[in-house]
């Protein structure tokens, strides 16, 4: 593989070492108790059992980055040293390592190829648990409800600008799907990056030219979150998942319109912050660092000036990057895409259970989430998307249809001297080589040499377990995968006479 050498930063990136997982929290849990897990749930006789790609995903996690299932071998032509890079699982719900690609790998491509050098300000909207759980249960009617809420906000755009007297304005945005809440919860929610303000063209051969959206007003918000509130009930009513207007049901009832197995049930309780299987099935899930008085939902923090709310919809509009901030506007990409897992703030108390701190203790003082192992991996089942069910999508003018795409996504400006001309067609763009990736990533050069700093290249990629078995071996590294502890029956009650 050739890679070019980057530009020599002020302090140099120091070289590649290889990570070792194995010795990470995440990995031990899952190595001392995924057996048992997968045990317990296909012990259930009333629910099926997990789908292929949640065990799969669950599975696969336990060989990313172990040397023994394969590695890629790179070789430095100045000292002759070698060095072996392990391969990733790819998986999509919450490997942290994979996830960390995936953020860099996206971020950078949002910002050096998509998002043009324009004010950009992001919108949250969060929505009732009720509704989380049909999100993550149905990628159809997730779809959908993003669609409706996009359409909603750039409607808001176009109105804006047009009472400044900038008639036929269109705008744009990147959305991102998160599934996941502080707590480790699934907590379906939408992200969405939008150009602040709206673009205008002459003529179809005109370039298009933007005007910066007058300062957002907390009445906007206000506004727009109750349209979108009573548009995605709408829907909701359209699909027969809520009652018509004039009818009732009983909200306590099972959501019997969805498909019923275990990992709709995982989700349940993933949204309610309870544990889902064994003895203690139905408790909360245990909180640290709060006072006596308990309580049955999670407290938020303190609502900003851009921020609304109203029946369980929540519309947040703080957070505006301007035109000039490329760096702040990656790390805010970065921000939206980002991994479930903090595996900093993972930890392993003393009685075994997993310990997570939170990024900001809630108002009622918890500061961190403790999980019975097996509870933990319920979390993590409950993570998982569904294949072919798309998290990042593109709206307005940077959608791949728009016919004005060509005109503003950065490697598609065209010069300035042509006023008249036929848009220029962007190219389908390079995907980020692999050393670049691991260096934007973690900050380690994989092809730089530690010992002499010259440049490697990739000289083999070893699959077959046999060859790397013995490669391994010869460098005196562990050739055996980590140990996976069988399954564990559980506990049975003692006997007193």
């Amino acid at each position: 593989m050739q890679h070019a050498s980057p530009a020599c930063p002020a302090t140099p990136t120091p070289g590649y070492r290889r990570r070792t997982p194995e010795r990470g929290v995440l990995h031990r849990v899952l190595s001392a108790h995924l057996a048992t897990f997968l045990a317990r749930v296909e012990a259930d006789e009333t629910r099926a059992g997990l789908p292929r790609r949640v065990r799969r995903e669950l599975t696969a996690f336990l060989r990313c980055g172990i040397l023994a299932y394969g590695f890629a071998r790179v070789h430095c032509a100045s000292c002759g040293k070698d060095a072996l890079v392990a391969f990733s699982c790819k998986g999509r719900g919450f490997c942290p390592s994979c996830g960390a690609r995936r953020m860099a790998e996206a971020a950078a491509h949002l910002v050096e190829r998509v998002l043009p050098e324009v004010p950009v300000r992001q919108w949250v909207l969060t929505m009732p648990w009720r509704l989380r759980f049909l999100l993550a249960s149905d990628p159809a009617l997730c779809a959908a409800v993003r669609r409706t809420f996009l359409r909603a906000v750039l409607a808001s755009y176009r109105e804006r600008a047009a009472r400044d007297g900038i008639p036929a304005g269109r705008t744009g945005s990147v959305t991102v799907v998160q599934r996941f809440g502080s707590a480790l919860n699934l907590n379906v929610h939408f992200h969405a990056l939008v150009l602040d303000g709206v673009y205008t063209s002459a003529g179809p051969l005109a370039q298009p030219e933007f005007h910066t959206a007058e300062e957002l007003e907390p009445e906007e918000v206000e506004r727009l979150v109750r349209t979108v509130r009573e548009r995605i009930l709408r829907l909701l009513r359209r699909r027969g998942l809520l009652p018509a207007a004039g009818e009732e049901r009983d909200s306590a009832q099972p959501e019997e319109l969805l498909p019923q197995g275990l990992l709709p049930f995982l989700a349940a309780a993933s949204i309610q912050g309870r544990i889902a299987l064994g003895p203690d099935s139905g408790r909360p899930i245990e909180r640290r660092g709060r006072p006596t008085c308990p309580t049955r939902t999670a407290p938020r923090s303190q609502p900003g000036r851009l921020c609304a709310a109203q029946d369980g919809f929540s519309l947040h509009a703080e957070v505006r990057v301007e035109s000039h901030a490329r760096q702040r506007l990656e790390h805010l990409c970065r921000y939206v895409l980002r991994p479930p897992i903090a595996t900093e703030r993972l930890s392993l108390a003393d009685d075994g259970k997993v310990v997570y701190a939170l990024r900001h203790p809630w108002r009622d003082g918890t500061a961190e989430i403790v999980f019975d192992p097996l509870t933990f991996l319920e979390r993590l089942a409950a993570l998982v998307p569904r294949p072919r069910a798309h998290l990042l999508t593109y709206h307005g003018v940077l959608a791949p249809a728009s016919d004005w795409r060509d005109w503003i996504v950065p490697a598609a400006a065209p010069a300035k001297a042509s006023a008249v001309a036929d848009p220029p067609r962007a190219s389908a763009p390079e995907r980020m080589r692999w050393a670049e990736l691991m260096r934007r990533v973690f900050e380690l050069d994989v092809l730089r040499c530690e010992h002499c700093g010259g440049r490697r290249k990739l000289i083999a990629l070893i699959q077959d377990p046999f060859v790397a078995r013995r490669i391994l071996e010869h460098l005196g590294l562990p050739s055996e995968p980590p140990p996976v502890a069988p399954a564990r029956a559980p506990p049975q009650g003692v006997l007193t006479f």
